[in-house]
């Protein structure tokens, strides 16, 4: 069940690893922590400067023992034990695999003998989590294991950074009792910096926080403003969900355009008298088209042009597009006037995510309320991409084996199959197939209430919200008392799923299921009598409601049962006109059903059923890889100029550039180049006065002296003796910045420009397909060509920037000038600080109780 490149027990070498760590046990039992720390400190200092390769090579050799000092660390800071099993997990991601480690079976513990021996490097380790809460909970809760061995803890947050320190500040302590009721306090955490958290040993994050930060640091103007370091190690929990379900949507850092927003009502207002005959959506591939008489109902309303302008072509798709294929509370909700994305595979709300090319504009118009300006792109990366930057990657997840080959192929990541500390003895029936839906719900619903009279708690799962809350109305109605779970409350997701386990509790959730959150029977903190009621009634059962396009979702569900050697049941409730069934052929079996006369509520077990939806998630799953490999394809031609581009500005930030040396050298290529477009001198003078003044004596050598290269060389010669003149009145200090300021601007606004003209070039390759022509292909070419250019024009703007440049200095306003302001007893702790200041991370005035300028001068008082 192990997908390797050789023959044989993949974990054979770990185990043997796991007997070395066993004979530590009992010797570092007897260590002061003083004398495990002193380990810490002997480790660092070792590895200090030490090449890549030999780095590797030393931490195999301590891993034994490193991982022993973990152990005996949470042992006695959190009162856990790592399980053998637990060990194997850590060796694995250790060895920048993925372990896939069922439900339950402690993988925060599990990964954090990786994480303190990749530390040790001092080139930091990072663990990237799926929301802020469990980046904030790990942190305080691992970090007691890392705090007491001597090494560093931060936490990134969605405008927030923590730092862990073992102490109690008032007012600032954060507990998870307070956000969710679960036992785990998160306390310890103390705000600090975005800068100061990343420079800890061990960083906890979200996906989207982690790589926010590296596309903004990608867009600092100084090194000071860079918060991340080299990105070293990371562990990314729940990879399957960060790297398959979210590989296609790109992290984008934009700022709004001024195009106006009213195309995007009218077209709206248009779908709405569009017919069945209109359009033809293709439902198994997500796609929607006009159909000819469609087209002609376009050219009636907007004349022929439609069809030749670009323009109005995206608006018309884009409106047809969510229309027919976008539904709210499945795709979307509508919260507080703002279109919110929910995650198809999560079932999360994905706040600040917007679709991208128009489409989030034209459900905004839709539903009717305010459409926001389309924007420009600033910077862009996916999270395929942004990962392969680390120097090792791991992962791990419950459910990871489905997608063993795409791991393999795009991250270069085997899975390893890490075994249960204790048998499975979770009963998974089979499936249960009825004729139609409403059936399906009718012996749904028959089924909770039978088992829910006999006290087992029950995980029920959908897969939107729309049957979410359809089930929850059919249960109220029938009596049965329940919560629901969906990304209308997800406030509330951890306190909830930790909860479902408690005798006779009904708990229905979408997708969203809680990942991170253990589902203790009894309930959590558990009660030992109402475990064993729970346990005498059958444990967790969960019921699917339905089967997910991906087999993995199912199995994530499925695992929510039967944690720890747990007594549990799991089975799913199909009907033949479930989305999944009537796109791959359920009509067929329904027919034939109809035939036969079967009751709409009555069971079926079939294999030709079952084998054709088992079929059916191989097909999607095989489609939908496809189309993150066809994603990925395209993004690394923009990824290798972003790698370009994106280390250009960081040599020039760090000072690695000879700015002056390389502005002379461009300086003579675009003099040769401007003058090969003149034949006349008084034409090229009074050009070349544009962009300096040119001596007088330099004009009448090149009037009286024809020819391209004498010209050149007057004129590079007078470049030469200008740039000298303006680094003697400005200084070589204020030259140097003022050379990086304009090398930084010309590169960030053209990058820009470069990446809408790419984002128009991959939507017009699709179109060449039809000339028989590869897009990738003609993709790649176009890209290189066009990124040609970009290079070029940036060598350009520099040139002509600096020779234009006129610097005036800076009135200093005198400290008695600038505000007094009299403390927190006019200004409040929250309130933005009346100095002005911007806090770089948010882009807002700081609040005045965080201005990093509170002991200047003029916050006196």
């Amino acid at each position: 069940m192990a997908f390797f490149g050789l023959l044989g027990d993949p974990l054979s070498e770990a185990k043997s690893k796991v007997a070395e760590i066993n004979k530590f046990e009992e010797p570092h039992s007897k260590l002061s922590r003083e004398e495990l720390r002193a380990k810490t400190a002997h480790w660092r200092e070792t590895l200090q400067g030490m090449k890549t390769a030999d780095s590797h090579v030393y931490l195999e050799s301590i891993l034994p023992e490193a991982f022993a000092v973990v152990r005996e660390a949470a042992k006695r800071t959190l009162g856990q034990r790592h399980f053998d099993v637990q060990l194997l997990g850590g060796i694995t991601l250790h060895q920048g695999k993925v372990a896939e480690m069922k439900t339950g079976e402690g993988k925060t513990l599990a990964a954090t003998g990786a994480v303190y021996l990749n530390a040790l490097s001092g080139k930091g380790a990072h663990v990237v989590t799926v929301n802020d809460y469990l980046a904030r909970r790990d942190a305080s809760w691992m970090g007691q294991i890392y705090h007491y061995l001597g090494l560093s803890v931060g936490a990134i947050q969605h405008e927030k950074s923590f730092v862990y320190e073992e102490k109690d500040i008032e007012g600032e302590a954060v507990t998870a009792e307070e956000e969710t009721g679960v036992q785990i306090d998160v306390k310890n955490l103390s705000p600090v910096t975005r800068r100061e958290a990343y420079a800890c040993d061990i960083v906890y994050g979200t996906n989207n926080e982690f790589g926010f930060d590296y596309l903004r640091d990608n867009m600092a103007q100084s090194l000071e403003q860079r918060v991340q370091r080299e990105l070293n190690y990371a562990i990314v929990d729940e990879v399957d969900s960060i790297l398959i379900d979210e590989a296609r949507t790109p992290l984008i850092i934009s700022a709004p355009d001024a195009e106006s927003t009213d195309l995007y009502r009218e077209f709206s207002n248009f779908m709405k008298n569009l017919e069945a005959d209109d359009y033809v959506y293709e439902e198994k591939h997500k796609q929607v088209t006009f159909t000819e008489k469609g087209y002609e109902k376009l050219e009636l309303k907007y004349g022929q042009e439609i069809l030749s302008d670009i323009k109005l072509r995206h608006h018309a798709d884009s409106a047809l597009r969510s229309a027919v294929i976008f539904k709210k509370d499945r795709d979307y909700v509508v919260k507080d006037g703002e279109i919110i994305i929910v995650d198809e595979f999560t079932g999360r709300l994905m706040f600040g995510r917007r679709y991208s090319e128009g489409l989030h504009q034209a459900i905004e118009a839709k539903e009717g309320v305010q459409v926001k300006q389309e924007s420009k792109t600033l910077a862009t990366i996916t999270f395929q991409n942004y990962f392969r930057l680390y120097t090792k990657l791991a992962g791990m997840t419950g459910t990871a084996s489905t997608e063993a080959e795409e791991f393999h192929k795009i991250y270069k990541l085997d899975v390893v199959e890490v075994p249960t500390h204790r048998e499975m003895v979770r009963k998974d029936l089979p499936d249960s197939i009825y004729k139609t839906e409403e059936g399906k719900f009718a012996a749904i619903v028959r089924e909770i209430k039978e088992r829910n009279q006999r006290g087992q708690p029950m995980l029920v799962g959908t897969i939107s919200i729309e049957r979410n809350e359809h089930l929850s109305e059919l249960l109220k109605r029938a009596g049965v008392k329940h919560t629901v779970l969906n990304a209308k409350n997800h406030e509330q997701e951890a306190h909830i799923i930790a909860q479902a386990g408690r005798f006779s509790s009904v708990t229905l959730a979408t997708n969203i299921a809680g990942r991170g959150v253990d589902i203790i029977l009894g309930g959590n903190p558990p009660e030992s009598g109402e475990a064993k009621r729970v346990k005498e009634a059958g444990g967790l059962h969960v019921l699917g409601t339905e089967r997910h396009e991906a087999r993995r979702i199912d199995n994530q569900l499925r695992g929510r049962s039967g944690r720890q050697g747990d007594p549990g049941s799991s089975q799913f409730y199909l009907s033949l006109e479930d989305d999944l069934m009537r796109i791959f052929g359920g009509d067929r079996v329904k027919s034939l059903m109809d035939t036969l006369g079967v009751p709409d509520d009555e069971p079926i077990e079939n294999r030709m059923v079952s084998r054709s939806i088992e079929s059916a998630q191989g097909k999607i799953e095989g489609m939908n890889f496809d189309i993150r490999k066809h994603v990925l394809d395209f993004d690394d031609v923009l990824n290798k100029q972003r790698t370009v581009i994106y280390g250009k500005r960081y040599k020039i930030l760090k000072g690695e550039v000879d700015l002056k040396a390389e502005i002379t050298e461009k300086t003579v290529i675009e003099i040769s180049r401007l003058v090969a477009g003149f034949e006349e001198a008084p034409k090229l003078v009074e050009a070349f006065n544009s962009l300096f003044p040119l001596p007088e004596e330099v004009k009448a050598e090149i009037l009286k002296n024809p020819g391209h290269e004498v010209w050149i060389n007057h004129l590079t010669e007078a470049a030469k003796a200008f740039y000298e003149q303006k680094e003697q009145k400005l200084g070589s200090q204020l030259m140097r910045q003022l050379e990086k300021i304009i090398a930084l601007q010309a590169i960030d606004r053209l990058w820009v420009d470069h990446l809408d003209t790419m984002d128009h070039l991959r939507q017009s390759v699709r179109l060449r397909g039809y000339a028989q022509k590869d897009p990738l292909v003609e993709y790649k070419q176009d890209g290189l060509r066009l990124f040609e250019r970009l290079l070029h024009e940036v060598d350009r703007a520099i040139v002509f920037t600096v020779f234009r440049a006129e610097v005036t200095p800076r009135v200093q306003t005198p400290v008695s000038a600038r505000p007094v302001l009299s403390g927190a007893q006019e200004i409040g702790r929250n309130d933005p600080c009346p100095c002005g200041a911007i806090n770089p991370e948010t882009g807002k005035v700081y609040k005045y109780k965080k201005c990093g300028m509170i002991n200047a001068p003029h916050h006196k008082g």
